[in-house]
């Protein structure tokens, strides 16, 4: 991976308009040039170096260009690095363009089939976004679990059978245990509470007693790319139970200006960032910092997020995730660029959300189309045509009572008789015991069954 390009310091600016005429002062201080190109894109030097500069500026005079009309949108958080220095981030109209789109479209209501968008459904679909992130960001971090099977392992409530799999599986129960306390104060008791559970059987036989516990000066950690070079050197071990207060002051907003204001989505993707940045933990910050950001989004009434898999959208392109931190770090800690990627991919995942639920709407129509003339057609509740969906497509596919349950977020009694249901009074599922539990098959002759019923 390839380090980006320290930008040319500011004291290089001073030497030039020291050693320029007046004519250079003015054209760097009243040109129309903003705090992005003329595209709209909020670039580093790594990448602005190789624009062709406006006539009359070299690109170096341009990158300071640049810089002299963002520090005047710039505002500086409650953070410092490890050397004092404090972050900033600016607002760029981009920034608030993303900002005002992912709030209109992440606090109301849903655009789909009623039978999706319906409170009573929701459920459905809740549970497929948190398997579906617990899965990402583990995958993120080195799980290498296939789909298929994680969501079967959750589904059915088995348990894990390897490191892949409990990686998953406690990200599920991290983002279980973000609901519950969703509404409290945060506190970095939680916090260590959150890891531990992400951790759990995860860790190193060595830093097994670390699950939920900071790092300490020996343990020498730092962020590496995936050819093993350094990246990134977190602050001292020494300073991390100052630091993850003001985390949670910050969340909390204690301690801020009267009058002050900082959108929550900024909010959410800052805690993310500071979170990566101090890595408080010996592993298990990344999805530590990802679990953090739904709490916050969840307490700031953004309910969608809940149906989000940001993680799936990051870990198409890892590489720009690690550069929105390099960026940053190495840019006098501008985080607009860590913001910037953070609401692209939230803008990716909602875009994403929405797709998924248009194709859901259609698969009711199509599950429902194979019942036309049948006395079934109208009796099958939601659940119970994604079953003959997926049932269809699947012959010998096996369903439990507890699968189902997990599935959809319902009681025992309830996933029970949706089977009995298609398996009973309807024949539409084979019913097998297996010990004391029912299990129901999918038959070969699914579609002549349906016929039968017409």
């Amino acid at each position: 991976m390839k380090m980006p390009l320290v930008p040319p310091s500011p004291d290089r600016l001073l030497d030039m308009l020291n050693k320029g005429d007046a004519s250079l002062f003015q054209l760097l201080f009243s040109s129309d040039i903003g705090p992005c190109d003329d595209k709209g894109r909020y670039m580093h030097w790594d990448k602005l170096r190789h624009l062709t500069p406006p006539v009359g500026f070299t690109s170096e005079l341009y990158w300071h260009a640049v810089k002299q009309a963002r520090s005047k949108i710039s505002k500086s958080f409650p953070f410092t690095d490890k050397y004092g220095k404090p972050f900033v981030y600016g607002m760029p109209d981009t920034v608030m363009r993303d900002i005002l789109w992912i709030s209109e479209n992440a606090t109301g209501a849903l655009n789909a089939d009623a039978r999706i968008a319906d409170d009573k459904t929701r459920n459905t679909y809740l549970i497929n976004s948190l398997i579906e992130e617990a899965i990402s960001s583990s995958q993120l971090e080195g799980a290498s679990t296939t789909r298929k099977v994680a969501k079967e392992m959750i589904r059915s409530g088995r348990s894990p059978q390897d490191l892949s799999e409990r990686m998953i599986y406690n990200n599920h129960q991290a983002m279980m245990f973000i609901r519950e306390f969703r509404g409290e104060k945060l506190t970095p008791s939680m916090i260590f509470e959150l890891h531990e559970i992400l951790t759990e059987g995860t860790l190193e036989e060595g830093d097994r007693q670390k699950a939920g516990a900071f790092r300490t000066e020996s343990d020498d950690i730092g962020v590496y790319s995936h050819d093993a070079q350094l990246l990134h050197t977190p602050p001292r071990a020494e300073e991390l139970p100052e630091r993850l207060q003001r985390l949670c002051d910050f969340a909390n907003k204690i301690g801020e200006p009267e009058g002050s204001y900082i959108p929550p989505i900024i909010r959410a993707i800052i805690i993310h960032f500071m979170i990566g940045y101090d890595h408080p933990f010996v592993d298990g910050n990344g999805r530590t910092a990802r679990a953090l950001f739904y709490w916050v989004m969840s307490n700031e009434d953004y309910w969608l997020m809940e149906y989000l898999s940001i993680s799936r959208v990051i870990k198409k392109s890892p590489t720009k995730y690690m550069y929105a931190y390099l960026y940053t770090e190495t840019d006098g800690n501008d985080t607009t660029y860590f913001i910037l990627h953070q609401l692209a991919a939230i803008r990716e995942a909602i875009e994403d959300l929405h797709t998924w639920l248009l194709k859901k709407s259609e698969e009711l129509l199509e599950a429902e189309s194979v019942l036309e003339g049948s006395i079934l057609k109208g009796k099958l509740n939601h659940r119970q045509l994604g079953i003959l969906k997926n049932a269809l497509e699947n012959p010998g596919a096996e369903y439990t009572i507890k699968s189902h349950q997990n599935s959809h977020g319902i009681v025992y009694q309830t996933a029970r008789t949706d089977l009995l249901k298609l398996s009973d009074d309807f024949g539409l599922l084979r019913k097998f015991k297996q010990g004391n539990k029912d299990v129901f098959i999918a038959p070969p002759n699914l579609v002549e069954l349906v016929r039968k019923t017409g």
